[in-house]
């Protein structure tokens, strides 16, 4: 059993890449921090491009012109205060300082090394990558150049030449004392009114954490690849850094050994891995070797491999573990488990650096993913406030004060007739499930234009207005007001209308218009989502027919065509708010492994919702039989009279109201909208199973991708979507809701949605809506 539960996780769900995120600084599109003032620009916003780079760092300024508050403090400030101090002069930094000098504006260019220096500490003749080609940065900061000195060039005459002043210090901190303060050890703070901060990942250098790794032969970077002509040479990592460092030392004839850990190369640039193939061709002499000595394999040559290895070669090691550095050989663990010693001259650690977080947090400006105190009290408030008002939309006190008063400023003296509109609409101001389902939808309403003017695409634009409408008129208006309304103007007063309304909206006392409605929620929202129209005391067989269909017939239809998302993105309320209150905090969803594993919870409470609807079904054949009894009591305990030390235990309880409603909405603010969905939901859990025979996909055009992680970043799923692009294979993971928030978010365009042919894996279509405004602009120029 154990062993089948495996598998079947495996296929469904913990099986797919489960990339993690880098922590960087909190900002938004502009830079901006949550400490007032301070902006961060560069590639520490998450995408590492020159053109980004200089982007950002002109547009921060512009937002500076744009704020009244900087210019009523400019006009009063102190003597000896800046207007700006930009720290770091990369390339973003250069493009604010040329910014901020046709602005006019007193500001102060702060360097630890010297400018340009990331450019200046590529290898010699380095090819740059400067795309998206059509994108025009913000600013006067050009690129034409393609390679690292010729573009330094250019990058030094469009800045120092024409006056760019730098100032050499590092800055320790920013600090607020009345104006802002730049710290710098050993000397007197520089006072500005805004800081932007343009230091780049200039963190400290991962190390390798093994023996040996301080040694000199050991660097981080390749300034001239000739210096290692006829040089043993091993090159750790498997980025695109790493395969430049191997092939520029092996074209200048040096013998490499590129070990990465991982069993493939995803991440690096198809050009770079054409160009390691090519010199994989034929690495080694034709040199015998003796048998392994143990774990060791030594060569004629001494306890060395490959000692007559010739110049000008790559061997690729992957899946390979680096154990220990010395004076003239390194060690490796292979993929195979044998332990090998290679001789060897230099050691190339091309495995990043870590963003300067501490500066950051010395700072005070928060680290996306971290939690400060604050996040936790204001977790425990939000929290509380949902179980307040779950609790308070579901009391029967409340119901009863509420048919009794009304609600304020609604407290009715004297009724208008119910056939009327507003007589009918006084009724419904009686119900809590009114004033929570108007608010539900105001917040959609609200927080869905936010979102059409935040993303600004076709795709966003027209899902999110579907998922606006459809809140608004079939889950709001519709149970709440215009089926009332018909009702009371005899609408399913006869005939076969009389039939349908009884059979839909039974007759009922304790509901001011006198039948459930609210069963109307049942016309979108699926079993097992929603349950009540199944789980009921007698069969109403005509819900049973509409929920059986609807979850077994049109939604696979549906998830099979365009994938899951075409139901939790476009159609379910739960996805609405989601996709609209929750669209600015979609980069807070934990990934990983452990929390791919929490997805199964949503198949643990899709077996319960089977298993009562297996109870309730006995219950209905046999309601006088022994079996039929226990059943139903069982069906009963389960669902919504379980008690435990007088507190309710029961499926309801626990999940339609704690954690649908109280966790699902109350962690929007710290874990993105989406927990509820991901974890939890058991009608996302059946369409899961669903989704892994879908022909639906995103597909990845692999040449494009940078491997800057930001598709996986904004991802509420979870989902490890860069694994999947920088290897250029369509994205299958089941738990994908369609939002194009990867699509929208990704910097060079590589994403699109599409469908493929699941058993030949050919491309069948990609979608007509446009979701990705990189690809807007390519076929905008295009035209």
């Amino acid at each position: 059993m154990l062993g089948f539960v495996s598998r079947y996780a495996k296929w469904l769900h913990t099986g797919w890449p489960s990339g993690t995120v880098e922590r960087l600084p909190d900002v938004d599109e502009n830079g901006t921090t949550a400490v007032p003032g301070v902006y961060v620009v560069g590639d520490l916003t998450g995408i590492p491009l020159l053109k980004f780079s200089a982007d950002s760092g002109a547009r921060a300024v512009r937002h500076i012109q744009a704020d009244a508050e900087f210019h009523s403090a400019r006009a009063n400030k102190p003597s000896g205060t800046r207007d700006l101090a930009i720290l770091g002069a990369g390339v973003s930094g250069m493009a604010a300082a040329l910014e901020a000098k046709k602005l006019g504006y007193d500001f102060v260019l702060i360097e630890a090394s010297e400018p340009f220096s990331t450019i200046v500490n590529f290898p010699r003749g380095k090819p740059i990558y400067t795309y998206p080609t059509e994108m025009v940065p913000q600013g006067d900061l050009q690129f034409r150049a393609q390679v690292k000195e010729p573009l330094l060039e250019e990058l030094r005459a469009q800045t120092l030449a024409k006056g760019i002043a730098v100032t050499t210090a590092r800055v320790e901190r920013v600090q607020r004392r009345g104006a802002l303060q730049c710290v710098v050890p050993d000397g007197e703070p520089i006072a500005a009114l805004r800081v932007i901060v343009a230091i780049g990942r200039s963190g400290n250098f991962r190390k390798l954490g093994v023996p040996g790794q301080d040694l000199d032969k050991v660097s981080n970077r390749l300034h001239d690849p000739k210096d290692y002509a006829g040089k043993d040479v091993l090159v750790v990592g498997g980025g695109d850094s790493a395969l430049e460092t191997a092939i520029a030392i092996a074209q200048c004839g040096g013998r490499v050994t590129l070990s990465y850990r991982k069993p493939e190369l995803s991440r690096p640039k198809p050009d770079n891995v054409a160009a390691l193939t090519a010199l994989q061709r034929d690495p080694l002499a034709a040199v015998p070797r003796t048998e392994p000595a143990g774990d060791r394999v030594t060569t004629p040559a001494g306890p060395f491999l490959d000692g007559h290895r010739r110049a000008g070669s790559v061997r690729l090691e992957l899946g390979s573990q680096i154990k220990a550095i010395t004076k003239d050989a390194v060690e490796l663990t292979r993929s195979d488990g044998q332990r090998e010693t290679l001789r060897n001259d230099a050691v190339f650690a091309m495995i990043g650096r870590e963003a300067p977080l501490e500066f950051f947090r010395r700072s005070g400006v928060r680290i996306r993913g971290e939690w400060r105190l604050s996040s936790w009290i204001s977790l425990v408030l939000f929290l509380a406030f949902c179980a307040f008002v779950y609790n308070w939309k579901t009391s029967s006190a409340i119901h009863d004060a509420f048919k009794t008063n009304g609600w304020f400023p609604f407290n009715l003296t004297a009724d208008s007739p119910a056939a009327s509109l507003f007589g009918t609409l006084q009724l419904s101001l009686r119900q809590p499930g009114f004033w929570y389902a108007f608010a539900y939808s105001v917040l959609i309403l609200v927080f869905g234009l936010r979102r059409i003017a935040r993303r600004q695409t076709p795709y966003v634009k027209v899902q999110t207005l579907t998922l606006m409408a459809v809140q608004w008129v079939p889950l709001f208006l519709l149970p709440y007001v215009l089926l009332p309304w018909l009702g009371h103007n005899g609408a399913f007063d006869s005939g076969f209308a009389a039939w349908l309304g009884d059979q839909l909206f039974p007759k009922v006392d304790y509901d001011p218009h006198g039948r459930e409605y609210w069963r109307a929620f049942g016309l979108l929202l699926a079993w097992p989502l929603f349950l009540w129209n199944i789980f009921t005391s007698q069969p109403m067989a005509l819900w049973l027919t509409i929920s059986l269909v609807q979850t077994f017939v049109v939604i696979p239809l549906l998830v099979w065509r365009f994938g899951k998302g075409a139901y939790c993105g476009w159609i379910c309320s739960c996805g609405a708010l989601a996709e609209t209150l929750g669209d600015a905090h979609r980069h807070k969803m934990p990934h990983g492994k452990n929390w791919n594993r929490l997805n199964l919870i949503g198949q643990v409470i899709l077996a319960v919702a089977f298993l009562l609807f297996a109870l309730r079904i006995v219950s209905w054949i046999g309601p006088n039989s022994w079996l039929g009894s226990r059943a139903a009591s069982l069906f009963h305990a389960t669902l919504n009279g379980f008690h435990v030390a007088g507190v309710q235990l029961n499926y309801y309880w626990l999940v339609d109201v704690g954690l649908a409603g109280i966790l699902g909405v109350g962690l929007y603010f710290h874990f993105s909208g989406r927990v509820w969905c991901r974890f939890a939901c058991p009608l996302a859990a059946l369409m899961h199973i669903y989704a892994r025979f879908s022909r639906f996909r995103i597909l990845a055009d692999k040449k494009k991708c940078i491997s800057c992680n930001v598709c996986t970043s904004v991802c509420h799923q979870g989902i490890d979507v860069m694994n999947f692009a920088n290897k250029g294979l369509p994205m299958a993971d089941p738990e994908c809701v369609r939002c194009s928030a990867c699509v929208q978010s990704c910097p060079t365009g590589v994403l699109e949605f599409g469908q493929v042919d699941p058993r030949t894996g050919a491309e069948l279509f990609r979608d007509t809506l446009p979701a990705s405004r990189v690809q807007m602009r390519e076929r905008h120029g295009a035209h």
